[in-house]
């Protein structure tokens, strides 16, 4: 069994930044890609960020130059640092990850969720 499990959301003043945290445990022989996705109420679920193991990332086009996607294989977590932030980046974040595991191989975990609010 694998958790990943999101920290950092909150409240925040449009312009300002925050930081999202996304720690893996369990039952992990090597995580591949690792991503952030976000819902907003009333939409779907959207990538925002990944990175691959070897640290190639992705991002959307609505907030690249903004947001930063890293990770630390070492401690299995992978980061997303907000700045500039939006009004319209208000939404549920969530984290994503590509396990692999010696008996099942790779499989894909979420997270529960982490609330980023942005006020104008």
């Amino acid at each position: 069994q694998v958790q990943l499990v999101e920290s950092g959301g909150g409240l925040v003043q449009a312009g300002g930044s925050l930081r999202l945290s996304c720690a893996a445990s369990g039952s992990i022989f090597s995580i591949d890609a690792m991503g952030w996705y976000r819902q907003a109420p009333g939409k779907q679920r959207e990538l925002v960020a990944s990175i691959t193991k070897s640290g190639s990332t992705n991002y959307a086009d609505s907030v690249k130059d903004r947001f930063t996607i890293s990770r630390d294989n070492a401690k299995n977590t992978v980061y997303l640092q907000m700045n500039s932030l939006k009004p319209e980046d208000t939404a549920v974040y969530y984290c994503n990850a590509e396990v692999v595991n010696r008996i099942l191989g790779a499989m894909d975990y979420w997270g529960k969720g982490t609330l980023v609010t942005v006020s104008s």
